[in-house]
């Protein structure tokens, strides 16, 4: 058992081995028998195929099939209200592993968990209060994706030509506004250290409070809200709202690079975006395709264990993208 700080100085693979547990807890499952092993997920809103959040983490499945033989078989929410729904239902198909991708899917997976304790589950950007979870048979997995954020506020202050940079969400939900963190309080550690006055447009780290689209769906809004950061000054700009921000891309891509240079998330957009591959700056990644394997791995070999990862700049959980056809404007 490791508390928070610990994973950090651990390896990701040794986080998910040794995690941080609720209490000193047995393993709450067997080893796959006779090669029939079911992996499920159930996906946010946005969809298993929108190049980040639910994307990346579906990979970790797909690893698991390739390297492990499993089965796996994905749900994709539309709303909020298919969550229930689409996790019961894998429960009756007797999932041997059941993954819910995103923080809004806390209360949904924390209901099925307690009502279904022989159900191992893991969700991906949630983390429990200790006994809460009543037979410790969900493992949370949470990222530091501060740490990355703030090198990518610092990379964006230090290459700023207008000396504006901005962010937007998608939901104001901490998931989303530990990005926005970081990238401000990067952006101020540079002002401090180069003397610069680089401003961030988009959110207020003091009051919590910023720019943010009300979804995680619509291209037309991460265009417009690009478009309006834009109009202000910024020239680049890092939005944090999954397939929303390919909206942005969009218009980086029309206007061109040397007018907006887009920061993406959760994946690293240059490979995502192959439409767009030239407008994008970096991306603050978020590991979640390696976590969601182990997750899977450990219940397939009998080791799973409730409690918590933590993906963190030091055991590669998290971490910044290369810089790509950019990196030539990077001092």
């Amino acid at each position: 058992t490791t508390t928070e700080g610990e994973a950090a100085e651990t390896t990701t693979t040794e986080a998910m081995e040794e995690t941080t547990t609720t209490e000193a807890a047995e393993t709450t499952t067997t080893a796959a028998a006779g090669g029939d092993f079911l992996a499920c997920q159930v996906t946010d809103t946005g969809g298993v195929d929108d190049k980040g959040f639910n994307q990346t983490a579906f990979a970790g499945l797909q690893r698991a099939e390739s390297e492990l033989g499993a089965e796996i078989s994905v749900l994709e929410s539309q709303a909020e209200t298919d969550y229930e729904t689409n996790i019961n239902s894998f429960i009756d198909q007797g999932c041997d592993v059941i993954v819910t991708v995103g923080f809004l899917l806390g209360q949904a997976t924390q209901d099925a968990a307690n009502a279904n304790p022989e159900v191992p589950f893991s969700i991906v950007d949630f983390a429990y209060d200790e006994g809460v979870i009543e037979a410790n048979n969900v493992l949370g997995q949470v990222f530091n994706t501060q740490e990355a954020a703030f090198l990518a506020g610092y990379l964006a202050a230090a290459t700023t030509e207008s000396g504006i940079v901005g962010t937007f969400g998608g939901i104001n939900i901490p998931p989303v506004t530990v990005f926005m963190d970081g990238f401000v309080q990067g952006v101020d550690y540079h002002n401090a250290e180069k003397g610069t006055s680089v401003t961030v447009l988009g959110w207020d780290y003091a009051a919590q409070d910023g720019l943010f689209t009300g979804n995680f769906e619509s291209l037309d809004d991460g265009r417009s809200f690009a478009q309006n950061l834009l109009d202000e000054g910024a020239d680049i700009v890092m939005p944090v709202a999954g397939p929303v921000g390919l909206g942005s891309g969009a218009l980086a891509g029309e206007v061109g690079a040397d007018t907006l240079k887009i920061i993406g998330v959760d994946t690293d957009q240059f490979v995502a975006d192959t439409q767009n591959q030239g407008v994008y700056l970096s991306s603050v990644l978020k590991v979640m395709d390696l976590s969601v394997f182990q997750a899977v791995e450990a219940v397939y070999n009998g080791t799973f264990e409730g409690g918590l990862i933590v993906g963190t700049l030091e055991n590669d959980g998290v971490g910044l993208a290369d810089f790509h056809d950019l990196a030539g404007e990077v001092s």
